[in-house]
């Protein structure tokens, strides 16, 4: 199992790895926030420190969880009800207070496993096919774009980020996750990429309305 470990302290960071290693675990090493973000979908556990030098762990955890559920465990020196409470709402799987036994961290995450293992599958609805909005036809299979029959020349990003949004009509999409999605790195979500990418749309469908904007949350296609 691959484990992101984003921890700033060199002597806990190395001792745990190691530990984590001879055990049977592959373990990459980070010290900040934004690195560990832009690496999350390199592995399939996290264990996550809350003094982190470049943004608050709880922080990057609430951004995490935007668009990923990938199992977290906090380990921090804060082991007050208040911090753990916090930690836990925004999305911890479970929380160690340091110092602690490296066999208790292998069972809290031999343990978060197995409940995400028992957990019941969510039923998924089927994809659609096509997607009609007024007289635009967005076709998911072909990646294709109609306005009145006529074809529309968007460019692969351009149409992946339509697509993101014609998969749920009028459903409100974060920019974190379509960054995420399309780009492959939430935290580019400060750039102005995928506002660029949106005006492109816009001009090249001549629908201004086709994709609205949702201030300080992200956007989505009108229906």
């Amino acid at each position: 199992m691959r484990v992101l470990l984003i921890e700033d302290d060199e002597r806990l960071a190395d001792a745990l790895s190691l530990a984590l290693f001879e055990r049977g675990y592959l373990v990459e090493r980070v010290v900040r926030a934004e690195e560990g973000l832009r690496r999350k979908d390199m592995a399939d556990f996290v264990l996550l420190d809350l003094g982190l030098p470049d943004m608050n762990g709880l922080d990057m955890l609430r951004r995490l969880r935007r668009v990923s559920s990938i199992p977290v465990i906090v380990l921090t020196a804060r082991g007050d009800e208040r911090t753990v409470l916090q930690g836990l709402s925004s999305g911890a799987d479970d929380y160690l207070t340091k110092p602690f036994r490296v066999k208790e961290l292998l069972a809290r995450m031999e343990a978060v496993r197995r409940r995400i293992r028992q957990a019941p599958p969510t039923v998924q609805e089927a994809e659609p096919q096509t997607v009609e909005v007024g007289d635009v036809l967005i076709d998911l299979a072909a990646r294709t774009v109609t306005v009145a029959h006529q074809g529309v020349p968007l460019t692969a990003r351009e149409f992946d980020v339509l697509a993101l949004l014609a998969r749920a009509p009028g459903v409100a999409r974060g920019r974190e996750e379509i960054m995420d999605a399309v780009w492959g790195d939430a935290f580019l979500a400060a750039s102005r990429s995928l506002d660029v990418h949106v005006w492109g749309i816009r001009t090249k469908t001549g629908r201004p309305d086709l994709i609205e904007t949702l201030r300080g949350v992200g956007y989505r296609l009108a229906q």
